[in-house]
């Protein structure tokens, strides 16, 4: 689940050890006994033992920069491109990507271990960024709570009067899912204005944030609206912390609402350890990493080999065609997008 707040947070030194360099890159000679700092949002989590096996495996410790969500992550990478405050970037999305590609931030590096991501999520030809997760946004829905518990099949049926002041959003504005499930109803629907107008119609409530919406509006949280725009990895989230335990998920994933988030990571140009950073990159790659992310991050991993958690096979479905977008049309056009929902959903 990702939690996204606007504050620059700076995390200190999460492992220090020493190793063989065993899986440090070829680029720029031997980091080890060097530092790498990795810019991320605030929403990454990755365990403490994962770090201490990169630096036992290559000798080089990671220092965190946690700076806001993607849009602020990448501002900030572009505002200090002359002198980087950071070595590696990730986190950055589909949906910000080619506003970093345009500024020129990142330096081009093909891992060696990029044979193992999925083809689909490669989109850069030059390898300026390296696909290292993805999860879907999705609408979310209570099950049990559904008018006449009967389930939205598309993204139509959300405009239907059986499903009026059920649904809450979040603003593309200020959220990463709200600007994802904008661009899904942009990607997916005939005529997206006339489309939220609709919802507007049928009392949709707008939130500034995941948060806000996923455990304040909805049933989940206590609120009394039985859809919302969360992920397809919800679902198992509600199965594993549930309290008193459970087997099923109380919630379930309109399908035809998803729209895809990659995520990547990057070297930043201008990097004086670039050795280190490629050694980090190679890292996020392998399974050590990889398994690692679904349970802290609940997305899931770029590597096909990459096993998954018992919790997401059982519970999560993933979309076969998910809306996807190309980043530049995304780039040239978010901007008036989000104004032009502004004027229809709050004007």
């Amino acid at each position: 689940m990702k939690k996204l707040l606007l504050s620059l947070v700076t995390v200190l030194l999460v492992a220090v050890a020493c190793g063989e360099d065993e899986g440090a890159s070829v680029v720029g000679g031997d980091p080890a006994g060097t530092t790498v700092t990795l810019m991320t949002h605030d929403s990454f989590a990755i365990s403490g033992s994962v770090w201490e096996a990169f630096t036992a495996e290559t000798g080089v410790t990671v220092q965190l920069l946690q700076v806001g969500d993607a849009g602020t992550m990448v501002s900030e990478a572009i505002l200090t491109k002359d002198a980087p405050i950071a070595d590696v970037v990730f986190g950055v999305d589909n949906t910000f990507l080619q506003r970093g590609l345009d500024a020129d931030i990142f330096a081009p590096y093909e891992s060696r271990n990029l044979d193992v991501v999925f083809d689909h999520l490669k989109l850069d030809d030059n390898n300026r960024v390296t696909p290292i997760s993805f999860g879907d946004v999705c609408i979310n829905y209570w099950i049990d709570a559904l008018p006449g518990t009967v389930a939205p099949a598309t993204l139509e049926d959300l405009t239907d009067a059986r499903y009026a002041s059920q649904l809450v959003v979040q603003s593309p504005e200020t959220s990463s899912p709200g600007l994802a499930f904008l661009l899904a109803t942009i990607s997916g629907t005939d005529d997206w204005e006339q489309y939220w107008a609709d919802l507007v119609a049928n009392d949709v409530s707008i939130t500034a944030g995941w948060e806000d919406a996923y455990y304040g509006e909805f049933i989940a949280g206590g609120g009394d609206r039985s859809i919302v725009v969360s992920y397809a990895s919800s679902p198992p989230a509600e199965v594993i912390f549930a309290d008193p335990p459970i087997d099923t998920a109380p919630t379930g994933v309109l399908l035809d609402s998803c729209f895809r988030q990659i995520e990547f990571a990057g070297i930043l140009a201008g990097t004086d350890n670039p050795a280190g950073a490629a050694a980090l990159i190679d890292f996020m790659l392998t399974n050590t990493f990889q398994e690692d992310v679904p349970l802290n991050m609940f997305v899931f991993p770029a590597s096909q080999s990459a096993g998954l958690p018992p919790e997401f096979v059982e519970h999560t479905t993933v979309p076969v065609e998910p809306h996807i977008m190309d980043p530049a049309e995304i780039e040239a056009n978010r901007d008036r997008w989000v104004d032009r929902w502004v004027e229809i959903v709050l004007g």
